[in-house]
């Protein structure tokens, strides 16, 4: 029982599966993955999304601008409310601050991630939350727009230890990415190690980011498994537990996503008290 809380099935590799995003699919199931997050990067992509939403009843999507897409219109609050209306997202981006790169001035970041902020609050949707290198402005501009109550994920999580346990008193969840099991990454690991089970989800970010044993290859849904695993050594605990805790976590957060998971995995979350009896 695996969810992949965040993956780009719209910008999926030609090199994975040649180019088969229902073969991807069906790899990562075997593996035990029974849900997908879908994450729009922009409000023009999320029709295709939608698409592939219909297509496969184990993905759910959002709907949202990334902070480093340049678009010649800003939307506004209205215009990001009605699109996840309309196209049935269940959270709001992925969308946040970036400062590793200057393709977009940081005011522009600042106030279209408010503007995210604003929407996933009025829709009461979680929001998906892309930070880089932006600390003090993202935890800002989360207690000053974000609503405790709903929250949301810091996705691909980068920083230290200390900046997620912040987000995690502002109701936000952490996301591990395939990074954790680079070489390099060992305060990730700590990350992994010392945040609250109850507060983490796993994701491959695919096509970017792939896991060791898998480096250099374009990431795929299926090597979610990979970041659990490492997660599980890290803790000293079974792959096992770490897939049903990170599970039960995803669909707290995101509850619309709930009717899309199978029906057995659904009563069995109830029969756990991870999720509501409705």
């Amino acid at each position: 029982m695996f969810v992949d809380s965040h993956c780009h099935l719209d910008r999926l590799s030609p090199d994975t599966h040649g180019g088969d995003l229902s073969r991807a699919l069906d790899a990562a199931r075997e593996r035990g993955v029974q849900q997908f997050l879908a994450i729009s990067v922009t409000l023009d992509g999320v029709p295709e999304l939608a698409a592939i939403r219909q297509a496969h009843d184990d993905v759910v999507i959002s709907a949202g601008v990334h902070p480093l897409h340049q678009v010649e219109h800003e939307p506004g609050v209205a215009e990001i409310v009605a699109c996840a209306k309309e196209h049935g997202a269940v959270a709001i981006g992925e969308s946040g601050l970036d400062y590793h790169y200057d393709s977009v001035p940081a005011e522009v970041q600042h106030e279209r991630f408010a503007r995210h902020l604003q929407a996933a609050t009025e829709l009461s949707l979680p929001i998906v939350v892309h930070t880089r290198e932006a600390r003090e402005d993202t935890l800002s501009l989360i207690r000053q727009y974000s609503d405790p109550e709903v929250g949301g994920v810091l996705h691909c999580f980068t920083e230290d230890l200390e900046m997620a346990r912040d987000a995690v008193r502002l109701g936000f969840y952490i996301s591990l990415s395939g990074i954790v099991t680079f070489r390099t990454a060992e305060s990730l690991r700590e990350v992994a190690r010392k945040v609250p089970l109850d507060r983490l989800l796993i994701e491959t970010d695919s096509p970017y980011l792939a896991p060791v044993p898998h480096r250099g290859k374009p990431n795929e849904p299926a090597w979610v498994v990979d970041v659990a695993q490492c997660i599980a050594d890290e803790r000293g605990i079974s792959v096992e537990e770490v897939a049903m805790q990170t599970t039960a976590n995803f669909y707290r957060l995101f509850p619309k996503a709930q009717p899309a998971a199978p029906e057995d995995l659904k009563q069995a979350l109830r029969d756990a008290g991870f999720v509501d009896q409705g």
